[in-house]
């Protein structure tokens, strides 16, 4: 037998964040410095590290750990926009978990080892591997939301996560070992390609459709659609905002990645079987997610069911089963997580100690104390609205054309009706904030890093919006 000593370039930015994630944990034992300081300081420098060695290190699709571990285009854009996204959440929530204790040695080692979980997936080129990356994001996201211990309701959302997570889990391991029983095979084109054999031969056996409703089970929970979306808002309210913050922008390119290589890739062939599952699941996602959400005065809860919908929206792309479709829903994936990011991230800016500015009423004359912060606050809301110029308008653009010329034009319809009344509960907000009068007026104690985050992550909602050929350009050269 011949040993080939795998290319370890391929996984660089894995390597390079696993042995940073141990560099923090001894930063944090013997030097943290005031506050978690340098522990802070080096976290962020591990994201910037990885996301420098994957920029150095690709240069074109490559294969390594016998086909376990695959790099390609695709691949790359989701490990660049994990990162960069991750360096925001950890800006953003800085002041916000230092001043309840919770910004700690713990808190960013588990945030960097489920980043690392998302890039692991992103390569994967097997079911091993991928469940692998999986369970690393997984147990890394359950400590996370139980992170603030003598708090009630994080700890009530830490049970449920884990054991909805843990059952959402399960359903995907049962439906890869149902495909490693069919095709004899982990690799994940091998599987795509005796998967084919089957569908072209006319042998839909019984355990390839378990298989498959395993697999879209236990992505509906990843995702958060209906009706596997129970777990959504208790978690979104009861977690700390910057772990929220991490649930709805960088675990959702876990879904992603789930979505491209089980459904897109793996069962690509079985297609016309879980397009008519995905689309009872769009339609279930699109009413449950804008309905319940307009009776929200919690705007956690609410920008969880918005959550909801946005994931019908996503899934509106992925049904078409084309490049063009796949395209627009990474870019719809990419604008959501950059405005999820930016709403959850005015949450804790507004926040201060023993105050959690999470409701409706919180924002009220925010254009009073902070016209400047009232303006992104603005535009972020009219992009979760799909409201021009912004890039939400054609994040969902891209996907109801994808359906379109699927020739499914009323699930078009049905998708724009309910952007339509979704918009109600966005417009709520920008009212409490431009013409109900504040009942105090405290002044907005931060950081000026953090306010120049702010304002350019709002800027670039907007340039994306009015410039969006370049994102959407880079979404299709990939696929």
């Amino acid at each position: 037998m011949e040993f080939t000593l795998p290319d370890l370039s391929v996984a660089l930015p894995e390597l390079v964040l696993l042995a940073m994630a141990c560099v923090v944990l001894l930063v944090d034992l013997f030097c943290p410095g005031r506050d978690r300081t340098n522990t802070y300081v080096v976290s962020q420098l591990s994201l910037l590290a990885a996301l420098a060695a994957q920029v150095q290190c690709f240069r074109g699709p490559a294969v390594s750990f016998s086909g376990h571990y695959a790099v390609d285009a695709v691949a790359v854009v989701v490990k660049v926009m994990a990162l960069l996204i991750m360096f925001g959440v950890l800006l953003y929530g800085r002041d916000y978990l230092r001043q309840r204790a919770l910004l700690t040695g713990e808190f960013l080692v588990l945030s960097l080892f489920a980043t690392l979980g998302v890039l692991v997936m992103a390569s994967a080129g097997s079911l091993l591997v991928l469940y692998l990356g999986l369970e690393v994001l997984s147990l890394s996201s359950y400590a996370l939301v139980g992170l603030h211990r003598d708090n009630g309701l994080a700890s009530e959302a830490a049970i449920k996560y884990f054991f909805l997570g843990a059952m959402a889990s399960g359903l995907l391991l049962y439906g890869m070992s149902l495909l490693y029983g069919v095709t004899t095979s982990l690799d994940l084109a091998t599987v795509g390609q005796v998967v084919g054999e089957h569908a072209r031969a006319g042998n839909f056996s019984a355990l390839l459709g378990l298989a498959l409703a395993m697999l879209v089970a236990g992505l509906g929970f990843k995702l958060g659609i209906a009706p596997f979306h129970m777990w959504l808002p208790d978690v979104y309210h009861g977690a700390p905002t910057a772990v929220t913050a991490f649930l709805t922008s960088v675990s959702k390119f876990a879904a992603f990645v789930l979505v491209l290589k089980l459904l897109a890739g793996a069962a690509a062939a079985l297609a016309v079987q879980w397009q008519q599952m995905l689309i009872v699941l769009t339609v279930l996602s699109l009413a449950v997610g804008n309905l319940i959400a307009i009776a929200q005065v919690n705007l956690k809860r609410m920008l969880a069911y918005s959550t909801v919908s946005h994931m019908g929206f996503f899934l509106l792309g992925v049904l078409s089963n084309s490049e063009g479709g796949m395209a627009a829903a990474l870019f719809y994936m990419v604008t959501y997580a950059l405005t999820g990011v930016a709403a959850f991230g005015m949450i804790m800016l507004l926040s201060r100690a023993g105050f959690e500015a999470e409701r409706i009423e919180d924002f009220r004359g925010l254009n009073r104390r902070s016209p400047w912060l009232a303006l992104v606050m603005m535009v972020i809301l009219f992009s979760l609205a799909g409201v021009p110029p912004t890039v939400g308008f054609y994040a969902k653009l891209g996907v109801i054309r994808a359906v379109m010329q699927h020739d499914l034009l009323w699930l078009a319809i049905i998708a724009v009706i309910f952007s339509v009344i979704g918009a109600f509960y966005y417009l709520r907000v920008i009212k409490a904030m431009y013409f109900d009068a504040p009942e105090e007026q405290p002044a907005i104690a931060a950081a000026l890093d953090v306010r120049v985050m702010m304002g350019v992550n709002g800027l670039l909602v907007l340039g994306l919006g009015v410039f969006p050929a370049p994102l959407l350009a880079l979404c299709q050269a990939v696929f």
